[in-house]
Parts: C-alpha cells; sequence; structure tokens
C-alpha cells in the first residue's frame, strides 16, 4: 500500500501523528470518497473524515487518504498484499467506524485495535451521520456504546454486579 498522507488543520501547536481527542469527545471515522457522504466500502475507501464529536458540537480532526485502496473484486492481487493492516493503523485512536461494508478480516482488525464498525445500508451525507451520532449521545445510548463512552472516558463506567 502507498503512503498515508494525513491532511488536518493547522493551530498554533505542533501535534503528533493523530490529533490528541477532546475531552468528552467521541472520536469517529467516515468511509467516504468524495468527503461529502458516506459513500465507500472499508477496504475501497480512499479517505476517512475523522470527527470528534460532542452532544453540542462535531469538529473535523483530520482527513486520512490512501492511494492503493480495494477494487471490491474480493481478490488479493498477490500474496502478501496488505491494504487492510495500514487503515487500521492509520484510525486507531478512533472509536466509531461508519462503512457501507467491512469483510469479516477487516471488521476483526478493527475490533482488535477497539474501534467499532457501524455498516450503514445506504449512502448519506456525513452531515446525517454525525447528527445521528450526536442524538445517540444526547437520548439513552445503546448497550454498546454506552460501553464505547466510557472506555472513552466520555462517561463513566458503571459499577457491576461483581465489583465489590
Amino acid at each position: 500500500m502507498g503512503p498515508v498522507r494525513r491532511l488536518s488543520l493547522v493551530t498554533d501547536e505542533v501535534h503528533a501523528v493523530m490529533p490528541t481527542r477532546r475531552t468528552g469527545a467521541l472520536r469517529v471515522a467516515i468511509a467516504t470518497q468524495d468527503m461529502k457522504d458516506l459513500n465507500a466500502h472499508f477496504g475501497s475507501a480512499k479517505r476517512f473524515a475523522v470527527y470528534d464529536v460532542t452532544r453540542e458540537e462535531w469538529k473535523l480532526v483530520e482527513a486520512v487518504a490512501f492511494d492503493d485502496v480495494s477494487d471490491e473484486s474480493g481478490e488479493h492481487r498477490s500474496e502478501g498484499d496488505d491494504r487492510i493492516t495500514p487503515k487500521v493503523e492509520a484510525l486507531k485512536g478512533c472509536h466509531l467506524l461508519f462503512c457501507l461494508a467491512i469483510g469479516g478480516p477487516s471488521a476483526a482488525k478493527i475490533v482488535s485495535a477497539k474501534i467499532h464498525p457501524i455498516k450503514v445500508p445506504h449512502p448519506q451525507s456525513i452531515q446525517e451521520v454525525l447528527l445521528r451520532t450526536q442524538m445517540m449521545l444526547r437520548t439513552c445510548p445503546p448497550p454498546w456504546l454506552r460501553k464505547v463512552l466510557a472506555e472513552a472516558g466520555v462517561t463513566e463506567k458503571k459499577p457491576s454486579f461483581e465489583d465489590d
């Protein structure tokens, strides 16, 4: 796979590879071909738009771009041709990944990187995805999202029955 290009907003501070997450924000990656819509499968996404999302607002953190993406044929071009690992590495630090589809091996790598993949059945605007994420944060989040929020430090972890 070719080099990973990271595009982020320039601020007065110098930051590491991925800018630090804002306190209380959920870091969300969205698979996109055009930076306008969620319109890509994980393997064929040319870009990922990465946002910090809170109940009140969202902020674009960076765009991660890839030159060498899958053609969705289901076949590897050559033995050892790994286009997935660089994408997973580039998204480390994200909590949620929205995409149109993701294969089993890719999903396993994403989950092991502590990123929760969410398949969306139809393309939609990035704004719609962010509004939906905010709505989940504002209302009673589903159990899987409460766990992600607790692990991200956005909410407090609830005590378990086993804690004494």
